[in-house]
C-alpha cells in the first residue's frame, strides 16, 4: 500500500512538470505570432483589419489555454504538497 502512495506522489510530481511545460509552450506560441505593422504610406483596408482581428483571437485562445494549464499545474502542486504533508 505504501508503494501505491509513493507512486501517486511521483505521478503528481511528473504531472505538475508536464502541465507547467505545456503552459510555457502555449505562452510561447501566443508570443511568437506578431502582427504586421502598417506604414504611413500604406492603406489600411478590411483585409488588414481582418488579419488583426484573427491574430488577436488566436492569441486570446492560446493565452486561455496557457492560463488553464498553469491553473492545472498549480492545483497539482497544491495536491502534491498536501499529499506530502499528510504522508
Amino acid at each position: 500500500m505504501e508503494q501505491l502512495w509513493s507512486g501517486f506522489g511521483i505521478f503528481l510530481d511528473f504531472a505538475t512538470i508536464i502541465a507547467s511545460a505545456l503552459a510555457a509552450w502555449f505562452w510561447y506560441q501566443a508570443s511568437a505570432n506578431q502582427i504586421h505593422r502598417v506604414h504611413a504610406s500604406e492603406t489600411f483596408d478590411y483585409h488588414d483589419l481582418n488579419r488583426v482581428i484573427v491574430a488577436i483571437n488566436r492569441n486570446a485562445i492560446r493565452n486561455r489555454r496557457a492560463a488553464l494549464a498553469s491553473a492545472v499545474a498549480a492545483a497539482l502542486l497544491a495536491i502534491d504538497v498536501g499529499f506530502a504533508s499528510i504522508m
